[in-house]
């Protein structure tokens, strides 16, 4: 049985469509007082709870349907986080600090028997949860999207720690060169970011990434690519979280479309993860 989190409801039907598993009836209530509350009718014996955190009232109903699951009697829970919060939280940079990716991993392992995750930041946050935990990759979905005619193109990631994602989407979009953003620090305040190699001048070029956040990064790449006289620019990444007016920057950058995936359900998810997703079930 596949069990929905409030904000993965496509996802998770299309992962029990996927699957041929039934979709649990799942209801979403809140107390006068602010608090949430979940209700799940007959999760079954073997009970998939889908729900990305993306954020602390999230992190709650995730913990809540993992207990409401086992109090109904389910035998065994896998907890899929299309989007795992706080991921990028995954060292402690002074002392006092949390390490809080770990925090929440550990928090969520009380409730579940297994874990499956969709491309975290770091991999190693996996290894925070305290029963079996693993990621999949949806790197090879981003091309789906992309436009079939584009010219000479150019598959970027922003930093030489993402160019896999960029390999991955070209080789599934069937051409295309690859590259990534080199930082050189000029001073302490100021920091050149520039394609390391390739040559972007009248190419179409597909800004590749895990996560688009608040959109300043991919903003100030667009900018970069327009002085250096690339065509078109689009953007496409595995977590659309798109936060506060992200959209709207890249849109002002001159961005000519952004996609994403499922794990955040937002207006540009233009392909699921389902697929991945179900191989690991």
């Amino acid at each position: 049985m596949i069990i929905s989190g409030s904000n993965t409801q496509a996802l998770a039907a299309a992962l029990a469509a996927e699957t041929g598993q039934q979709l649990a009836s799942v209801e979403y209530e809140r107390f006068p007082d602010g608090e949430a509350m979940v209700r799940v009718e007959e999760p079954g014996d073997r009970a998939v709870v889908v729900a990305s955190t993306v954020s602390d009232e999230a992190h709650v109903e995730l913990l809540q349907l993992q207990d409401a699951v086992r109090e109904a009697g389910a035998s065994e829970v896998v907890t899929v986080l299309p989007y795992m919060g706080y991921a990028r939280q995954d060292r402690a940079f002074e002392t006092g600090e949390p390490v809080s990716a770990r925090a929440v991993a550990r928090a969520i392992s009380t409730g579940t028997d297994r874990v499956v995750t969709v491309n975290p930041h770091e991999e190693a946050v996996c290894d925070y949860f305290t029963v079996p935990a693993e990621s999949v990759d949806a790197a090879g979905l981003l091309a789906g999207p992309l436009p079939e005619d584009l010219h000479d193109p150019l598959f970027l990631s922003p930093d030489d720690g993402a160019i896999d994602l960029a390999v991955a989407a070209a080789e599934v979009y069937g051409r295309g060169e690859t590259d990534y953003f080199e930082k050189t620090r000029r001073s302490g305040t100021e920091v050149d970011i520039a394609p390391s190699d390739a040559d972007c001048a009248d190419r179409d070029v597909v800004l590749v990434d895990d996560i688009i956040a608040t959109g300043s990064t991919m903003s100030e790449s667009v900018a970069i690519l327009d002085e250096r006289g690339a065509d078109r620019v689009f953007v496409t990444c595995v977590h659309p979280l798109l936060a506060a007016s992200a959209h709207l920057k890249l849109a002002r950058a001159g961005v000519e479309a952004v996609y994403g995936t499922d794990t955040i359900e937002r207006q540009v998810s233009e392909v699921s993860v389902a697929p991945v997703v179900a191989d690991a079930l």
